[in-house]
């Protein structure tokens, strides 16, 4: 596992200062938390978003921050189980912010934000779980429910 000495010092004065502002003003319905001895995995636990089928639910995910951050994303995985078209069965998240449209200036809270509303808005034509990408355009009440 990764600890603090993979991070650049600069990396991690600027990792503390942004997970003091999380913990300060944190983001809607997202909890942030790491442990003190490794910054290079970041945890959230995001409450399922109202009217959608994840509603009610706490869903735990980890940001992986290679020796290359912020110059390279985060690799973001889902702990928790969730059928979702975004997300890999083993948790891998696949969204466009965390892959192409990534840009060292956009950190973490943007990263947890953009997870978040993958939750209200999956995105089915670039799905990691063809089987939960398939029943969302096709069968929405049978998605949701399986979700749920």
């Amino acid at each position: 596992m990764a600890t603090n000495e993979n991070l650049p010092p600069k990396v991690i004065k600027e990792l503390a200062r942004e997970l003091k502002s999380l913990d300060d003003s944190p983001p809607e319905d997202i909890k942030v938390f790491v442990t003190e001895d490794n910054f290079s995995t970041i945890f959230a636990d995001i409450n399922g978003p109202p009217g959608t089928p994840y509603e009610g639910g706490v869903f735990r995910m980890k940001l992986i921050l290679g020796q290359d951050f912020p110059q390279m994303p985060p690799k973001g995985y889902f702990m928790t189980r969730i059928f979702h078209p975004n997300i890999a069965k083993n948790g891998e998240i696949c969204v466009n912010t965390l892959k192409k449209d990534w840009k060292p200036t956009l950190g973490l809270r943007h990263v947890l934000l953009v997870v978040r509303c993958l939750l209200i808005e999956p995105f089915p034509e670039s799905a990691l779980n063809e089987d939960a990408g398939k029943m969302l355009m096709e069968d929405y009440e049978g998605y949701a429910k399986h979700a749920r």
